[in-house]
Formats: structure tokens, C-alpha cells, sequence
């Protein structure tokens, strides 16, 4: 495979339209204060949301920091990445609190060497669906709160002890998911000409622009995630944060549209990142993200209580957590592992595939999140919708119990969308998922047996349609609506 980052997935004689040409926006996007300008009010809400969950109602359909995180956040942030790109990175607020603590105290340290990889943070996403779970957290506005606030503490603690974005890159779970989700994602922050950067001298997006001799100040910091704009392919790491943007000296950069999920059918060598072939963490990573939609909707369905009351009393056990761990095992570990490594073997004894079977894993894996991305969708849009207007009554609660009656009482009857409408669109969720999936691991079966392309798809498109249908499975049980008053 060459190691050019451009995609060969990608052939047009059309330029890419670039969103920061568009009149109007090109120059908000170069307003150095942009960032901080979209973070300003999240940071607001953020808060807001912290102090109704720890003294507001403790009703969680009546509470800001259930309503708005699980409920509202979640789907607004994946219909973004379906529509545009990483931009939720881009407002994150809690940047904003680490840039503004770290004009005080500055990091020394790097990251471990060990923990450049994304094991930690595959395990942290993982430890948040468990606590979900565990702790009913959509039920909860306390727990939510102090999930928040952790958030903000460890940003602090990790940032605040280690140079770059090393919190970003290797520890945020939610900045994981959007990484992943944002490889299909429609837009892209790209080079606008490979030539241009051969040309440049100071590599500014990288390395950062500074002042002029003696002392060479970083007025403009480039890339902290490690990624370096010529050889930059896909979404993967990137915060949508715009610094590169800064600091190109010959604005070379925009956000330019691609092929949705294009990255995932080649396999160059990426900088900051590597080839995705031989990233094992990053295959996991992606296994947790796929196999992961599932158990975070079976969560929710009424066969769950069933199968938690079956395990109980084989394990002996009254405690939740023991039968928890015993179902994210089955469902995160050993599914993966019996579904993937026999399609893995089937593809290398009947597609005749060079690579050995982990290899072969590890490759296909990336094939299936867009179909992963698709039951993320399908869930999250569905409590998005259905509860789209709570937010109103919610906000005319916790206005009112300041003593504020200027927005009127509380209208408990708004609530969302009617299902009747929500189910089409999760279905065509699922739907559009499946074929992003087969799409790119057919390109992918393509490149790696040229001579029975279709042996080396076959069991990958039968692994994606196992999924497929358990989702839609899922879809039409006795659903929870947590967080809102259908709930129960």
C-alpha cells in the first residue's frame, strides 16, 4: 500500500466544496477567538447543568443535567458528526477551563511512552457505558453532575501535568467516540494544495507560528495531537480545533468535503497515527465502539431484565454490578472475538488472504463502524426526538425555582416527535449504516484478495449483517424512555 495520505477512494475532477470559503463563515473560522467564542456557552450550560443536578430536582425527567446529557447532547452530537464533522471537539468546554488554567501553570512533563496507544482510553469508554448501567446514570442528576465535574478535574489533572493534548488523545472517551464517528463524517480539515506545503519551510501547522529572532515566542501553537497537515488522512485525532487553520502562514487549510467513510477502505501510513492495520488498540477501540451501540441499547430493552435475572441466581448473587460484568464480557469481549476471528479465518482459508488471522481482524474491524456509527445513531436520535421538547418545561422549572416566573409554567405535555415518524429514520439509520459497512469492506476485500474478492467479503458482510439484524431486533422491543416522563 502507498504511503501517499491521499485517498484513492476519493477521485473527483470537482474541488471539494470547503466550508471555510462559504461568505460569511470564512471569516468567523479565521477569527483566532472562534474556538473560544462557541466554548463560552457550553462552559455556561455545563455549569448550569452541574449545579441543578446537585441542588435542583432530584426527578430526573424534571433535571437540566439528565434532561440535557442524556437526552439532548447525545443526539445533537451524533447528528452533527452525521452532517458535518468533529465540531462538538471543536466547542468543547472543557478546553476551555484547561487553556485558561494553563496560563498559569504550565506542563513539563510528556506522556508516557507506554500509554501512547488507545488501550486507556478504550477502557475508560468502556468504564462509562458500565457506569451507566451500574448507576442508572440517566435516572440520576447527582451522578450526572459529578460526572461532569469529574470530566473537568481530570482535564485539569492530566493536562494540567502533561504537555499537548494529552488528555484529547488519549484519555477522553467521549473524544474517542467522536473520533471514530467523524471517519464517516462528510467533512474533513485538509490541505487545500499538497505542493503549497512542499513548498513551505517552517511547517507552522505542526511546529506553531513564532515571533521573529531572538526570540522566537509561539504566538500560534500548531497541531498538539501530532498531526502534521500534508500527511494527515481522515478524521482520526482530530479535534476539529482549527489551530493548524492559525497558523499556516499561507492558508492552505480548510474543511473540505470527502466521501463519508473513505479513510476506513485504504490503509497509508497516517501522521500521529500510524498504519491502521497495525494499530491493535485502535482495532479494539473500534470493536468497543461497534459491539458497544449494542449493549448500550440492550441495556434498554425489556428482554435485558430477563437475562440480568437468569444470570443472578446462576451467579447467586443480589448485586447488580457481578451480572453486569458477566453481560459486557459476553457482549464486548467474547462476541467479538468467536464473530471475528472466524470471519477472520474464513477470509484467509477460503478468500486465500496473505495476512494471518489477528492481522486480518484488526484490518476488517475498521469496516465496521460505520454500521457501529448507524446503532449509535439509531438509539441516540431516538431519545433525542422523542423527548425534543423537554427541554422547554425543564428550563421553565429550574428558572421558576429561582424565583423567576418570566418564562411561565412548566409545560410538562411538550415532549418529542411521535414514534410514528422516529422509527422510519432509525431504521434508515440502520439501513445506511449496513451499507457504509458493506461498502468499505468490500473495497477492502478488494485490496486484499484480488483474485476472490467476494470469498474475502463474504463472511465480513455476514458479521455486519448479524449486527444489522440484531439492532433492528433491538429496535422493535419495549424500549425505556429514560430521562423523560414515558419512562416505566
Amino acid at each position: 500500500m502507498s504511503d501517499q495520505p491521499s485517498n484513492p477512494a476519493v477521485t473527483s475532477d470537482l474541488p471539494p466544496f470547503d466550508l471555510m470559503l462559504v461568505p460569511g463563515l470564512a471569516r468567523l473560522f479565521h477569527w483566532r477567538h472562534f474556538r473560544t467564542f462557541l466554548q463560552i456557552p457550553l462552559l455556561i450550560v455545563s455549569v448550569v447543568m452541574i449545579l441543578d443536578g446537585l441542588f435542583g430536582p432530584s426527578l430526573a425527567p424534571k433535571n437540566l443535567a439528565t434532561t440535557l446529557s442524556w437526552v439532548h447532547f447525545r443526539g445533537a452530537l451524533v447528528l452533527v458528526l452525521l452532517c458535518a464533522g468533529n465540531f462538538f471537539c471543536l466547542a468543547c468546554p472543557f478546553m476551555l477551563v484547561r487553556n485558561v488554567a494553563r496560563r498559569f501553570f504550565r506542563p513539563h512533563l510528556n506522556w508516557p511512552q507506554k500509554l501512547r496507544n488507545k488501550w486507556l482510553s478504550a477502557g475508560l469508554f468502556v468504564l462509562i457505558l458500565f457506569c451507566y448501567e451500574e448507576f442508572s446514570l440517566w435516572s440520576s442528576p447527582w451522578w450526572t453532575a459529578w460526572l461532569i465535574v469529574g470530566y473537568f478535574l481530570t482535564v485539569l489533572a492530566v493536562d494540567g501535568l502533561f504537555k499537548h493534548a494529552s488528555f484529547c488523545k488519549y484519555v477522553c472517551p467521549i473524544g474517542q467516540f467522536n473520533f471514530l464517528a467523524s471517519t464517516v463524517s462528510p467533512l474533513e480539515v485538509k490541505v487545500r494544495d499538497q505542493d503549497v506545503c512542499g513548498r513551505c519551510g517552517t511547517k507552522d501547522c505542526i511546529r506553531g507560528r513564532r515571533s521573529a529572532e531572538p526570540d522566537l515566542v509561539v504566538i500560534q501553537r500548531g497541531c498538539e495531537l501530532a498531526l502534521f497537515q500534508p500527511l494527515k488522512v481522515g478524521n482520526m485525532d482530530c479535534t476539529f480545533c482549527l489551530d493548524c487553520v492559525h497558523a499556516c502562514p499561507h492558508d492552505n487549510i480548510g474543511i473540505l468535503s470527502r466521501i463519508p467513510a473513505s479513510e476506513l477502505t485504504v490503509d497509508p501510513r497516517r501522521s500521529g497515527i500510524g498504519r491502521f492495520s497495525q494499530r491493535k488498540d485502535l482495532a479494539a477501540l473500534a470493536i468497543v465502539f461497534s459491539f458497544g451501540a449494542l449493549m448500550n441499547a440492550f441495556g434498554m430493552v425489556s428482554p435485558v431484565y430477563a437475562v440480568e435475572g437468569w444470570l443472578a441466581r446462576i451467579l447467586h448473587v443480589t448485586n447488580k454490578a457481578p451480572v453486569l460484568a458477566v453481560l459486557f464480557a459476553a457482549l464486548l469481549i467474547v462476541e467479538p472475538a468467536l464473530l471475528l476471528g472466524m470471519a477472520a479465518g474464513a477470509t484467509r482459508v477460503w478468500g486465500g488472504s496473505q495476512r494471518a488471522v489477528l492481522p486480518l481482524a484488526v484490518r476488517y474491524t475498521y469496516g465496521l463502524v460505520p454500521l457501529g456509527f448507524g446503532m449509535w445513531l439509531a438509539h441516540y436520535s431516538f431519545h433525542f426526538l422523542t423527548g425534543l421538547y423537554t427541554v422547554i418545561p425543564v428550563t421553565q422549572n429550574a428558572v421558576a425555582s429561582l424565583g423567576w416566573t418570566f418564562l411561565g409554567d412548566p409545560r410538562w405535555t411538550y415532549l418529542g416527535v411521535p414514534m410514528r415518524i422516529v422509527q422510519p429514520l432509525q431504521i434508515g439509520f440502520l439501513v445506511l449504516g449496513l451499507m457504509g459497512s458493506l461498502s468499505v469492506i468490500h473495497r477492502m476485500a478488494q485490496d486484499d484478495s484480488a483474485e476472490h474478492p467476494m470469498r474475502a467479503f463474504i463472511p465480513w458482510a455476514a458479521v455486519s449483517a448479524l449486527l444489522f439484524a440484531a439492532a433492528v431486533w433491538l429496535m422493535f422491543q419495549p424500549m425505556d424512555m429514560r430521562g423523560t416522563f414515558l419512562a416505566g
